[in-house]
């Protein structure tokens, strides 16, 4: 009984891409969206098809994957089941707006036929996410080290940092542009403050909540400041530092999206804005799900290594 049960879940996907084939073919298009030269959702769907068989042959000699596989194949139906929904309300039915709702055939047909176009956007992105986060972080960080552990020091600049830090970063944008000679280094500064906030408020917290007793200990072992930060502060304030790095991740990205909407020639950011302002809302949804597969991947990039680090609170916080 197991094993059907297994087996029923195993088949809900390709059940799903089969009514999802049938129903695009087998249901009339409204006329009213723009076609395009070849079936894009079909090929999308039958791509998944490949890879889902793929893995199932592989989850055959892989228990691990047999695992995951038998408890995931019933959220990918889900999801497919959900495209099928939409692309039978964009492409099938009026009940969406055409200029608002593009079919999936056209996001998925841009997302290939613009895919070097789109890339180098993606790129540059990323390429301003990294420096303005490694600045923000960094000083965050060393900001937090600082107001956590020295008494004089969190004196003068707590009431700054709180002040400061709960501005939204938006609200930043104009004197950014008036103050630093170039819209890049403006930029920069910007998503390095989104990150800067977050990262100072959770290191200083994980410092000031380390027990006082391990610093004692320390002491009376003859430690010194430097030891003391390095090796007690730092590692018991971890797993608040890496709080403060995801809270900063996912407030860089919606800082990044505002500034490259504010001037930028360049970046996802930019490339949704324009597509708004040419009434082409097929690339504004690709650049949403562009932007949503990356955040999604550095997110469980970070989570990854912070299982790494911090062993012991291992699943404790997951993605």
């Amino acid at each position: 009984m197991k094993k059907i049960h297994v087996i029923i879940k195993l088949i809900l996907p390709i059940l799903a891409i089969i009514l999802s084939v049938m129903t695009y073919y087998g249901l009339k298009d409204n006329g009213e969206q723009k076609a395009t030269p070849y079936p894009y959702y079909i090929y999308f769907v039958m791509l998944i098809l490949g890879l889902y068989v793929i893995v199932v042959l592989a989850a055959v000699f892989i228990k691990r994957w047999r695992k995951i596989l038998i408890y995931k194949a019933p959220l990918i139906a889900g999801v497919l089941l959900l495209l099928m929904i939409i692309n039978i309300a964009t492409s099938k039915t009026t009940i969406l707006p055409t200029l608002y709702f593009p079919s999936l055939d056209r996001i998925i047909g841009l997302l290939f036929e613009q895919r070097i176009f789109l890339l180098e956007n993606v790129l540059s992105s990323l390429k301003l996410l990294i420096i303005g986060f490694i600045w923000g972080a960094s000083i965050g960080f060393l900001t937090g080290l600082a107001l956590g552990y020295n008494k004089k020091v969190g004196y003068w600049l707590n009431p700054v940092t709180k002040v400061i830090g709960p501005i939204p970063t938006t609200a930043w944008i104009p004197l950014a542009l008036s103050v630093f000679p170039t819209t890049h280094v403006a930029n920069v500064f910007l998503i390095a403050f989104a990150v800067w906030f977050p990262v100072t408020l959770m290191t200083s917290s994980g410092i000031q909540s380390t027990s006082q007793v391990h610093f004692e200990v320390s002491s009376t072992l003859g430690a010194s400041t430097l030891y003391k930060i390095v090796h007690v502060a730092i590692p018991s304030a971890m797993p608040s530092i890496f709080l403060g790095i995801f809270y900063g991740t996912v407030s860089s990205f919606a800082t990044l999206m505002a500034v490259e909407m504010n001037g930028n020639s360049s970046g996802i950011g930019w490339y949704i804005n324009w597509q708004k302002q040419v009434m082409m809302y097929d690339g504004v949804y690709a650049g949403l799900i562009i932007i949503a597969v990356i955040c999604s991947l550095i997110l469980t990039l970070l989570f990854r290594v912070r299982d790494r680090i911090l062993v012991w609170q291992k699943g404790v916080i997951k993605w």
